[in-house]
């Protein structure tokens, strides 16, 4: 995706301008999944490429995994410190 296929407003000197886009909420497993479903819907809809689209959709479920993993670890962390406090 291309910064040419961001959306643009005037500058007010004739030139057009790429807006930046918005932050992404990607904090948990359920926001991760929302925006794969936002992803999914604008390729449905026609707002953003396939190929562009399929691309969004790897990079966040690499993020998705990431985060389960984190979050298995944190619990297996969590698991041992309590086993060893019990012995």
């Amino acid at each position: 995706m291309s910064v040419k296929n961001l959306p643009q407003v005037d500058d007010g000197k004739g030139e057009l301008v790429a807006l930046t886009p918005s932050k992404i909420d990607l904090r948990n497993g359920h926001a991760i999944r929302r925006e794969i479903a936002n992803v999914y819907r604008d390729m449905r809809n026609g707002g953003i490429e396939p190929a562009d689209g399929t691309k969004l959709a790897y990079v966040l479920d690499m993020l998705r995994k990431s985060y389960e993993t984190a979050v298995l670890e944190d619990r297996l962390n969590q698991i041992e410190a309590k086993l060893k406090s019990r012995n």
